[in-house]
């Protein structure tokens, strides 16, 4: 069976003094996603234990290919100051699901 999800992950790191401000923009994207609730995207963003990079997740399941996150105020916000809160640029990398239990699904044990 194929898998027609488009999985993208996105690692960078900010400057120290950027990156409380960088977390509360992307609490920001996650509210303004709780309120819209679009369709075909499942999107997590991690920060790693050394405060300063983060990780952003994002699984567009959608026939059209279209990431609904470019439609997100807030995404767009956060994503055009991004690179003045940066000391590593932001990357960019396709990524397949080998495995998952409970994190790209609806599914999980609670």
């Amino acid at each position: 069976m194929t898998d027609p999800a488009r999985r993208v992950v996105v690692q960078y790191t900010t400057r120290p003094d950027s990156a409380d401000e960088n977390q509360q923009l992307v609490e920001a994207i996650f509210a303004e996603l709780s309120e819209r609730r679009p369709v075909g995207l499942r999107y997590a963003t991690f920060r790693l234990d050394d405060r300063v990079t983060f990780v952003h997740v994002a699984s567009i399941e959608r026939d059209d290919g279209v990431n609904p996150l470019v439609d997100i105020e807030e995404f767009v916000r956060f994503s055009s100051g991004v690179a003045a809160r940066c000391e590593v640029a932001p990357v960019a990398r396709e990524a397949t699901l080998v495995g998952s239990y409970g994190f790209d699904s609806e599914d999980a044990a609670s």
